[in-house]
């Protein structure tokens, strides 16, 4: 097995944009440069509020977790606030820790709150970029050599598994989780050699994935790498993306709780001074679904039902499979007292929902999950109010959502609540529109995506 080359960097060729090509004179250069710019700062802007811009970045880049927003934006609102005068910042959906760790570049204290079991283990092991590089280098080639000289006994392997993965990767990839724990390393580098493993799962898998990181067992990929070596190349990338963080100055080590934002016990009240998060959207994106394939590898579910034990159950309800075992106690759940800046439209939102439920063929309990998820959120921005100081400021990037084509106006509920449990004032920043490619749709109620921001 070849060394691995520490003082080589990867890195990533950022492709040539069009206006370096041109061979037109000076004067069309110079529009097309103008025009090429203007039109990269647009669609920066807009992709602020996705993870796209994380997928070439040091650190971020680890795990693809596509319930992201921009690490650059958050950079940048973070040295802004910090001249500002805020010092702590708070993010009670952590999620993979985007905020955390531009937190600690930025020079400010932080805490994540999250609670989705697994993505927590994720974004805490990114925490941990700090360890030796080289120790965790050298662990790597130690866990390829334990787990080509080990043989792992397999029972009969999910269905899933069956149809997700070519004979022999599935395999390997559980020697090298069964040569991690064998190699008996340092927790925090043990983490990281988890977390690499854990983000090769989709490469090594002969089944596509949606967009929203959903497995299509029946759509087979055209390419799918092998294991040992994808879990060479991933270690080579994260100590290079290690050491070369290592060179910044680092800032106080963030904390990440996994916990629950609509309590947030173990965060002292009055402490953060800003809020930088993105909720779930009340849109029917099960995020326990999203890393099935992953919990299958690692043995912690066999069927789609155990999700609901081991990840939903945890989570804000913000999809139907959700709120499954509580669809008889949905207008108790709106009449909940909590929710009174906004329950008279709330109710009547509801009970449309109930109704257009009987007319569909699905019969989706949209009406139960959009009672569930606004009762769950309100207790968030009561939770907030206790956790932030006095002038405090919070921004939540969110979008609105239709389900059934009916129109729930997040922004201005959430803005309510946030006045009714004691902050001063909101105000919504658009940074793009959603659901506007209506070819076979059959929802077309236009949608936007933005930041609201709150001032305590």
């Amino acid at each position: 097995m070849d060394d691995i080359k520490l003082d080589n960097q990867i890195t990533v060729r950022e492709p040539k944009t069009s206006w370096q090509i041109i061979t037109a004179d000076d004067n069309q250069k110079d529009l097309f440069l103008s025009k090429a710019q203007e039109k990269e700062k647009k669609l920066k802007e807009e992709q602020s509020s996705t993870f796209l811009n994380n997928l070439s970045i040091p650190i971020h880049r680890w795990f693809r977790f596509s319930a992201g927003f921009s690490a650059e934006w958050v950079r940048k609102l973070l040295l802004e606030e910090y001249e500002n005068g805020r010092r702590r910042v708070l993010d009670p959906f952590a999620g993979s820790g985007t905020v955390l760790l531009e937190a600690e570049y930025c020079d400010f204290e932080s805490i994540g709150v999250d609670s989705h079991p697994f993505v927590s283990k994720i974004g805490q092991a990114k925490l941990f970029w700090r360890s030796n590089y080289k120790e965790f280098a050298e662990a790597g080639l130690k866990v390829l050599e334990i787990a080509s000289s080990i043989k792992v006994e397999l029972e009969e392997p999910p269905k899933l598994i069956k149809k997700c993965f070519y004979k022999g990767y599935y395999e390997r990839l559980k020697c090298i989780f069964e040569a991690i724990e064998l190699g008996n390393f340092d927790s925090r580098i043990n983490s990281l050699l988890w977390l690499a493993a854990i983000s090769i799962i989709r490469e090594c898998s002969s089944a596509g994935t949606a967009q929203w990181q959903y497995v299509l067992p029946d759509k087979e990929k055209k390419n799918v790498s092998e294991p040992y070596l994808a879990f060479k190349e991933k270690v080579l990338l994260m100590a290079s993306d290690m050491k070369e963080r290592q060179k910044w100055n680092k800032g106080p080590l963030p904390e990440y709780i996994e916990g629950d934002a609509r309590t947030m016990t173990k965060v002292k009240d009055n402490w953060a001074d800003l809020v930088i998060t993105s909720p779930p959207y009340a849109n029917n994106y099960d995020y326990a679904d999203a890393v099935r394939l992953e919990l299958t590898v690692l043995g912690e579910i066999e069927r789609w039902r155990d999700l609901h034990d081991v990840i939903r159950k945890h989570l804000l309800p913000s999809c139907t499979q959700h709120v499954t075992r509580v669809r008889d106690k949905t207008f108790e759940i709106a009449n909940d007292p909590i929710l009174s800046p906004i329950q008279d439209e709330l109710l009547e939102v509801i009970e449309t929902l109930a109704d257009e439920k009987e007319e569909r063929k699905g019969r989706k309990d949209y009406h139960t999950m959009v009672a569930s998820y606004f009762r769950d959120m309100a207790k968030v921005w009561k939770s907030l109010r206790e956790k932030t100081s006095d002038g405090a400021k919070v921004c939540f990037v969110i979008g609105d959502s239709a389900p059934y084509g009916i129109y729930l106006p997040v922004d201005r509920w959430f803005g309510e609540l946030a006045l009714a449990y004691g902050f001063e004032s909101w105000e919504f920043e658009k940074t793009r529109d959603r659901n506007i490619k209506w070819k076979n749709r059959k929802h077309r109620v236009p949608l936007k995506e933005g930041r609201l921001w709150v001032n305590g």
